[in-house]
């Protein structure tokens, strides 16, 4: 790709958010090992069990790949079947992107959205706490869903800007470094 100063500020903008939201979440992985580890020798030394830590490694893992999606999508890390793209030209490639984020990612999010949005919103009605004696905010846990969404629709945004640019000869395209070794 271009240098970022090629790329129109609203681009660069929403991968600033996406990237710092990625970056954020990934230091959650390193604090769910140590409360991992805390629960495990607390557990089988100390013989003492704690829901709420428990929980909070469920919350904090449901964060990391909720929150993280749109990074990913960012950096092209979700699964692909690449028989024919990694073949492609550049501009071929922001093509099927194109059309995959017009046509999947674009309507898939929504639909999660749509369907999901009162389930959040009941759970926040009525302030929905763990029935186990744990944290108590499901609502918040559920909230993530809607919180994806919204990562994922503004890295979609992103990415047809980026593949028109692409397209219309303004923006390099890149190498995929997915490649499968044979």
């Amino acid at each position: 790709m271009l240098a970022n100063a090629h790329e129109p500020r609203l681009l660069r903008w929403l991968d600033c958010v996406t990237e710092g939201v990625g970056r954020a979440i990934a230091w959650l992985v390193v604090i769910m090992m140590v409360v991992q580890f805390a629960i495990v020798v607390l557990r089988y030394i100390f013989g003492i069990n704690s829901i709420v830590m428990q929980e909070s490694v469920m919350y904090m893992h449901a964060a990391v790949f909720m929150l993280g999606a749109g990074w990913t999508l960012r950096h092209d890390g979700h699964v692909r079947v690449d028989i024919f793209y990694r073949k492609m030209s550049n501009k071929g490639r922001a093509w099927i992107d194109l059309l995959g984020t017009l046509f999947l990612l674009i309507p898939v999010a929504s639909f999660i959205a749509i369907s999901s949005f009162r389930y959040v919103m009941t759970s926040w009605a009525i302030m929905e706490r763990s029935g186990d004696g744990g944290i108590p905010a499901v609502f918040l846990l559920k909230s993530l869903i809607l919180a994806m969404v919204a990562l994922l629709l503004l890295q979609a945004v992103a990415q047809l800007i980026r593949q028109m640019l692409i397209i219309r000869g303004k923006l390099s395209g890149s190498t995929p470094v997915h490649e499968e070794m044979v």
